[in-house]
């Protein structure tokens, strides 16, 4: 019936359309931009794309349950920090590359996979995946699969649960947001 087409949530795939353009605007630009310049486009964009709040609770893995309340806004912050961060010190420079979309697929608890190649022309193509949730009435990334099955939050809370056990919270917070400071002050000297 019709009304059941309607209820068909739309593609993902405008989404990450949206997030790969500006970051090829970031490429593009970096020079003119500078590290900061970069940031400044790219956060609003990570924060309309990304499910950060979700992603941060899942890279801090079983610690997750232990934050207070305050402890939880820290951590989400400051991975949202570093996520941004790290986006804006790797996109540096740009040298022909172009983002391909191969299309979407249904994918386990609701999600799509929605899935695209990062072309080089000087380098290696890598596939980047990414796996996105539907809220409300807007798609956002909950993981990216580097090379196609690297999941980046499996990564993430391997590297996160060990530094949380060994270090404890205060010490990963100021890790992560000292990460960001580094790349902010003079980063692209040199670049990758």
């Amino acid at each position: 019936t019709p009304a059941r087409a309607e209820a068909q949530p739309a593609s993902a795939i405008p989404a990450i359309d949206r997030f790969h353009s500006t970051l090829l605007t970031a490429m593009k630009d970096a020079d003119k931009l500078g590290y900061e310049g970069r940031r400044k486009l790219i956060e609003p964009v990570i924060d309309e794309t990304m499910d950060l709040p979700f992603m941060a609770e899942k890279a801090a893995g079983r610690f997750w349950k232990d934050f207070s309340e305050a402890d939880r806004v820290r951590w989400v912050a400051a991975f949202r920090g570093n996520t941004v961060a790290n986006y804006a010190g790797r996109f540096n420079r740009f040298s022909g590359q172009s983002f391909v979309s191969h299309g979407e697929e249904p994918a386990p608890f609701d999600t799509v996979l929605v899935k695209t190649t990062l072309k080089d022309p000087g380098g290696e193509d890598v596939q980047l995946n990414y796996r996105m949730k539907k809220e409300s009435d807007r798609w956002r990334i909950i993981d990216i699969f580097m090379h196609g099955t690297v999941s980046e939050l499996a990564l993430r809370r391997a590297e996160y649960s060990s530094a949380l056990e060994r270090d404890g919270l205060d010490k990963v917070v100021q890790n992560l947001e000292g990460q960001a400071a580094k790349l902010s002050s003079g980063s692209d000297a040199g670049g990758q």
